[in-house]
């Protein structure tokens, strides 16, 4: 039987489908559209800006770091540029140990790479790459240019490197530059010119390369380079070249600098000179010193167990942080304090029988049987402590403590370096506050005055202190800030800008007793505890010799060195000024467990007034003797073309004094 068909109701359900079918497919269209529109319209400058974000990389360009040179033109800091191989380890395909042993069949990777890598990958801030090896030769960029196809996110980059010529010479001056570790980082991102350190992987980590960081780093140029999809560089669009760094000229000779420093030998200690006049600093020698180059690229752990852990400690920076009793080299200031406080007249004499009694405990000079009848020249010359044993009991702690304080004992001088050590001026508010803790020590002594008067006690400052003092008093009580850096030059301009351009201010002293005390201190070299050491000089100068206690001695025992541990022998100090009627450098010097200040102290002070006003350098002979200038301050670029460069103790009651 034949099924008849429903042609009307087939035709009806088709045109349904196809009028749903339809409305779909318009419905579709319209929300494609719509969609369009959105993008194209609404959303079309969000979307332009993310396509030339994609197209365009804005890459920093890092500017050339300031130099460093000395007083007379010599480069003690500057920048090399060399490859260095570097790995992304978000790039990579294979692990990282992997990557780096293929890498190794190329390029040599010594253990210590790894280890120093490693290092900086976990002290990393979130870097795009991490250097592997620096300093690649040229056979080694090319054979990994050859096969740099196998190593997705690992690149050669040209970096520039920071270089100190000059070794450890002056190294707690310069400083020295490192990689930014996180909290560094941390400290940029604070910062109000954060952007300025866009790209840069190294700051200044000690010494001027940390204090002038913002002068020497420059600016960050730009370059805007379009990429393809896949990421590489196709052509650059724009490029804002990096300003470079301002270039610091130093108050430093380093040629008189080298000489000290030869002059220290194995001795530890330091010594700073200082142009009265204008608060140069012309010496800033802390021995033993490092080689900073160890640090610009993370030092090896080896090297720095060795330097860490050296009895030595050649990382502390004396002059700065160095706290010493300054010994028998605080007479002349206690002499000079006598005179403007009316405590003595330079005639006015005592008479020293070898010791001074206070309180039933005896306070003993150096000297046996003493010096007899002491004036003031003569107990400078002689440096008699009996003479100040009595000079500081009648004036008492507070007069001693108000004297010299505007001398900058025990003040922050202000160098331009960091971490400066403020040292102890004794006062009876200080030991009050110092032993809080002990009631019964807070009462200031009779005692503590006495030593107080002969330099020991609790005296302690820092070597820096000691010679801004001296050159205070050379200088008839004008006070110039000390200062490493004499000149800051702008690398663009050339302009050049004073970093000290005047005064302090001045102590009020009367020229009178100024040269009274400058005179016995030309004494001590022509006739006193130095002249010895100052026997034949081509010049006159004024000094004084100290010897300072770092342990108490033992009632009527005698002080020999001999039987007592190097490290806990008397440390030997002397300061000096020249020439004598008018002094161009004053000098503070100390020396570690040196025993004498005439024997050890004095002679490498000589040395360097040779130099510093003759010319002449140690072993040579006096007719090669000529009278030396400071040499024009020159412009880094003429240096630059020369060189080719492209861009708290106190002794015990039974004190024993200073032993010259």
């Amino acid at each position: 039987m034949t099924e008849l068909k429903d042609n009307q109701r087939e035709l009806y359900q088709f045109r349904l489908r196809l009028t749903v079918l339809g409305g779909l497919v318009f419905i579709c269209f319209g929300l494609l559209l719509a969609r369009f529109i959105w993008l194209q319209v609404y959303k079309h400058s969000d979307y332009v800006a993310q396509a030339e974000e994609n197209r365009i990389a804005i890459v920093p360009i890092e500017p050339n770091r300031g130099l460093i040179l000395d007083r007379n033109g010599v480069v003690l800091a500057r920048n090399y540029s060399a490859f260095t191989l570097e790995i992304t380890p978000s790039k990579l395909n294979a692990t990282l140990d992997e990557t780096i042993d293929e890498l190794s069949k190329l390029i040599t990777i010594e253990t210590k790479d790894r280890k120093h890598f490693k290092k900086l990958l976990e002290e990393s801030r979130g870097f795009e790459s991490v250097p592997l090896r620096n300093r690649l030769t040229d056979e080694e960029v090319a054979r990994f240019s050859a096969q740099r196809f196998r190593f997705p996110g690992v690149e050669v980059q040209a970096r520039l490197f920071r270089q100190y010529p000059l070794g450890d010479i002056a190294s707690h001056v310069i400083g020295f530059i490192g990689r930014i570790n996180q909290s560094e980082a941390k400290l940029i991102a604070q910062m109000d010119d954060a952007a300025n350190y866009n790209g840069t992987d190294h700051i200044g980590k000690e010494g001027l390369e940390k204090s002038y960081e913002k002068q020497l780093h420059g600016i960050t140029g730009y370059e805007e380079v379009e990429k393809s999809a896949g990421g590489r560089a196709i052509r650059t669009l724009s490029r804002t070249p990096a300003t470079p760094g301002s270039n610091l000229i130093l108050s430093i000779d380093i040629e008189l600098q080298k000489v000290i420093e030869e002059a220290f030998g194995e001795w530890r200690g330091a010594l700073v000179a200082i142009e009265p006049a204008t608060g140069d600093i012309l010496a800033y020698v802390s021995r033993p010193g490092y080689d900073p180059n160890l640090f610009v690229d993370g030092i090896d752990s080896q090297s720095w167990n060795e330097l860490n852990n050296s009895l030595d400690r050649p990382m502390v920076n004396r002059p700065l942080s160095g706290a010493y009793p300054p010994g028998s080299t605080f007479k002349p200031f206690m002499a000079l304090a006598a005179l403007e406080l009316h405590k003595r007249t330079p005639g006015q004499t005592i008479y020293d029988p070898g010791s001074f009694t206070l309180g039933g405990h005896k306070f003993r000079d150096d000297k046996p049987g003493g010096h007899g009848t002491v004036d003031m020249y003569k107990a400078i010359v002689e440096s008699c402590d009996t003479y100040f044993y009595i000079l500081g009991n009648e004036m008492g702690i507070d007069a001693i403590h108000d004297f010299m304080k505007p001398f900058g004992f025990g003040q922050i001088t202000g160098i331009d370096l960091e971490h400066e050590k403020q040292g102890v001026l004794p006062s009876k508010e200080w030991k009050a506050s110092r032993f809080k803790k002990n009631p019964a020590a807070q009462k200031w002594q009779g005692g503590d005055t006495i030593s107080i008067a002969i330099g020991n006690g609790y005296n302690n400052y820092t070597p820096l202190q000691l010679a801004h003092a001296v050159a205070n008093l050379a200088n008839n009580g004008v006070v110039m800030k000390p200062h490493l850096v004499k000149i800051i030059e702008d690398s663009a301009t050339r302009t050049r800008k004073l970093t000290v351009p005047k005064e302090s201010y001045r102590i009020p002293l009367k020229q009178e007793n100024i040269d009274i005390i400058k005179n016995a201190m030309v004494g001590v070299t022509l006739s006193g505890t130095a002249a010895r050491a100052f026997a034949g000089a081509g010049y006159t100068s004024g000094g004084k010799t100290g010897t300072a206690q770092l342990i108490a001695i033992k009632k009527n025992e005698k002080y020999n060195a001999s039987l007592i541990a190097e490290r806990l022998r008397d440390n030997a100090l002397y300061t000096a000024f020249a020439p004598a009627d008018n002094p161009r450098i004053a000098i503070a010097v100390v020396v570690e467990n040196g025993g004498f200040g005439a024997g050890v102290a004095a002679p490498i002070v000589r040395k360097a007034l040779d130099y510093y006003l003759l010319g002449k350098r140690p072993h040579e002979k006096e007719t090669t003797v000529v009278p030396r200038e400071d040499a024009e301050l020159r412009s880094v670029q003429d240096v630059q073309a020369e060189q080719g460069l492209s861009d708290e103790k106190r002794p015990g009651a039974e004190t024993p004094g200073n032993k010259e």
